[in-house]
């Protein structure tokens, strides 16, 4: 019996899993997209740029100029890699360093430490520019610029609100429920005020208690999606004037950089993250190996478990998931872990609705899941003990939680159990054959 070796990105290292071959369905990947030059890149969409005139003709000197940049946990977009272009194209433009600032798009995430600052913009940039960390529990720094037709008072960071143009920095990729990530979320909820934010991702539930999740917030779906029209309002609200993203392969690299008008320029690149992850499989398998990709995108289990629905997706009712994420700050953000106190899927949606966060939302949709499937988390193995809370397995290896897999499926009276590989879980829109 021939048996496929499968590595698996796992935090700054790998682990690696021996499968038989015959018992493989599919591992889904992404198409193929190449490596691009990064700097001709970004100079080709700052000067020829989609729907607007170029950069540097957008700006005027006296202008005070915002980046608003992802933070760490989006450093997979290697915006330390691009961003010193947008800042000399803005000195082209007649915009001198002190008249430029960076605020990192934390959303209710924690701030940088000044090593993140420099792995997010890179130490030219970091030396160069003036870097401000946004705090959505800041009121004092919170301006309430509208309401959008769906209720949400819009609060920003006051330094969006008061600069003269601002442009939208990070990559692009799908979302749990906004579809996909970037573009809008810049403003909302990256430098948004916390009530803000909660108002908004609301619309991830469903309209009745017991409905859990609403169906129309989905990865990959911006059609008719209330999260997402939402946020494109409070956007709108502030009127950025350009916005720089990339788009990367299964490798982790820049394979595509999209910058013009914060729409347009966003939704070219939507179109090409969909053309590269959509991806057919021919059958849902008895066990799904899933991964986040390793660091960042498995640095907490937060982050981690974005890939959870597409291992989902191509898994059978009820079978099995194998979801490999170090997790090395699982306890981050504390709000997310503390989240998995309920026993039931009732009592949590019950307190969800009553008060919404969206660290609460990830652990209430990662919960449902682990009571639809077994999941097998293979992690830390300090982490066990939080692991069990979720109501995942937890293993220290691939090989263990293969092993214990096998186990179940024997148990279940399958032999030789099926099995479809998403080594990068996240990058990839799983479609079902027809």
């Amino acid at each position: 019996m021939a048996q496929k070796t499968i590595t698996f990105g796992y935090g700054m290292g790998t682990q690696t899993v021996a499968i038989p071959e015959e018992q493989i369905l599919s591992i889904i990947e992404g198409n193929p997209a190449p490596a691009v030059d990064v700097e001709e890149a970004a100079l080709r969409c700052l000067r020829h740029p989609a729907g607007t005139a170029p950069l540097a003709e957008l700006v005027a000197p006296g202008d005070k100029v915002c980046i608003v940049c992802a933070d760490i946990t989006r450093a997979w977009n290697h915006s330390d890699q691009f961003v010193i272009h947008i800042v000399n194209e803005l000195n082209r433009g007649g915009v001198p360093d002190g008249d430029i600032s960076i605020l990192f798009a934390q959303g209710t995430h924690r701030k940088h430490t000044p090593e993140e600052d420099v792995r997010v913009v890179g130490e030219e940039v970091a030396r160069r520019i003036r870097l401000y960390q946004h705090d959505s529990r800041d009121r004092a720094n919170l301006v309430l610029v509208g309401t959008t037709s769906r209720g949400t008072p819009v609060e920003l960071n006051r330094r969006v609100v008061e600069a003269d143009k601002v442009i939208l920095v990070d990559g692009i990729t799908t979302h749990l429920f906004a579809g996909y990530s970037a573009g809008r979320k810049m403003i909302l909820p990256g430098v948004a005020g916390w009530d803000s934010i909660q108002k908004n991702h609301c619309h991830a539930l469903a309209d009745h208690f017991g409905g859990g999740v609403n169906p129309a917030t989905r990865a990959a779906v911006l059609d008719g999606n209330p999260v997402s029209d939402d946020m494109q309002e409070a956007c709108d609200m502030v009127r950025p004037c350009f916005l720089v993203h990339s788009v990367v392969n299964d490798e982790g690299q820049i394979c595509r950089l999209v910058g013009g008008d914060p729409h347009e320029a966003w939704m070219d690149g939507v179109r090409e993250v969909a053309r590269i992850q959509k991806v057919t499989y021919p059958a849902r398998a008895d066990v799904t190996f899933g991964c986040a990709g390793g660091y960042p995108k498995d640095v907490n289990l937060y982050q981690g478990c974005k890939f959870y629905d597409a291992a989902a997706e191509t898994t059978k009712p009820g079978g099995i998931i194998i979801a490999i994420v170090e997790s090395p700050e699982i306890m981050d953000p504390p709000a997310f872990m503390e989240s998995f106190r309920f026993e039931s899927e009732a009592d949590m949606e019950r307190a969800l609705r009553e008060q919404f966060t969206i660290p609460f939302f990830a652990a209430f949709n990662l919960f449902c899941l682990a009571h639809k499937y077994t999941i097998y988390m293979v992690t830390r193995k300090e982490n066990f003990d939080l692991v069990r809370k979720t109501g995942q397995i937890p293993a220290e290896t691939v090989e263990d939680a293969w092993a214990m897999a096998r186990a179940q499926c024997a148990a279940a009276g399958i032999g030789a159990p099926t099995v479809n590989i998403l080594p990068h879980g996240g990058s990839v829109i799983p479609s079902l054959a027809k």
